[in-house]
């Protein structure tokens, strides 16, 4: 049981649910917020994030990706804890339960509201996107063309962490869309991103030696750290884009009291050359994003 809950990665659970959170901190301060989709919600993208992680391991072990070389946490099939066939069937019955739970999320959302009904097609819209999240989930390293050792994993994080986290949950809590929430839904994106160059950036070497294309990989160190600068400041800016947009007052500019610990991460990566060194800034990273979710929704609903 260890093994398997070291496998599951707990520390990457608070990344995941920072986009449900902000999602529905944005529906509360609309007055449109339910408990029991908040929890579908988050359930759901915690057996997602799951997935990802035992399709992962199952994936850079069967492609070889995974070295002894390797600096990050323990993986438990490369390593033998799991075998190949226990952990393809973990990510099999973590699929199946994420699918269950997104469809009783959907349910919920579409078919039990008292404030008024929903076009049936949008039901089927979010159910193809629940089945691309988990088709992504395992695509990342498993498949003919992985998409994350091409490269692609930065838009992917983007994409699912930030846009559908954000902008699915407020939309399953209000029925409603509004395009300026495309902002913080991106700032999200962006540090969940940043998370993801951290892990690239202490793997450039093994990476580079198995053939993985990562953004660092491709670009080098130098360019990546750059990069990262960039993840940092555009996601601040377009959370304060949102701000100035939505003419909010004082107390919703409280998420700038996180800022320094993005400056912080940002310092670390730059200056500590080895790969060691990163591990702690993976979840530094995370956790600084997690309580930028938590100021910016306090701030919205003062």
């Amino acid at each position: 049981m260890k093994t398997w809950l070291a496998a599951a990665r707990p520390r990457t659970l608070p990344l995941a649910l920072a986009s449900i959170i902000l999602g529905s901190f944005l529906a509360r301060a609309d007055q449109r917020f339910s408990w029991t989709i908040a929890g579908l919600a988050a359930l759901t993208t915690i057996l997602l994030q799951i997935l990802s992680n035992f399709a992962n391991d199952y994936g850079d072990a069967v492609s070889g990706k995974d070295t002894e070389l390797r600096v990050g946490p323990r993986r438990a099939v490369a390593t033998g804890d799991i075998s190949r066939e226990a952990m393809l069937r973990g990510v099999i019955i973590t699929s199946v339960l994420s699918l269950i739970c997104g469809i009783a999320l959907l349910y919920l959302a579409f078919n039990n509201r008292a404030d008024g009904a929903v076009d049936s097609s949008v039901f089927w819209v979010f159910l193809v996107i629940g089945l691309l999240c988990i088709a992504a989930a395992i695509g990342y390293t498993n498949g003919k063309r992985p998409y994350g050792y091409a490269g692609f994993g930065d838009v992917a994080v983007l994409l699912f962490f930030g846009w559908v986290g954000v902008l699915g949950t407020y939309f399953l809590h209000t029925l409603s869309f509004s395009p300026l929430l495309l902002l913080p839904a991106t700032s999200v994106g962006l540090f969940a991103t940043g998370v993801l160059n951290v892990n690239n950036i202490r793997d450039i070497e093994t990476d580079t030696m198995t053939g993985k294309k990562s953004i660092p990989a491709r670009i080098g160190r130098d360019r990546a750290v750059q990069y990262h600068w960039l993840l940092l400041y555009a996601g601040m800016a377009c959370a304060m884009a949102y701000s100035v947009f939505t003419d909010a007052p004082a107390t919703a500019y409280l998420y700038l009291l996180s800022f320094p610990l993005f400056i912080l991460n940002g310092r670390a990566i730059a200056n500590h050359k080895q790969a060691s060194e990163l591990n702690p800034r993976l979840g530094q990273l995370a956790l600084s994003t997690l309580l930028f979710v938590i100021l910016f929704g306090i701030g919205t609903v003062l």
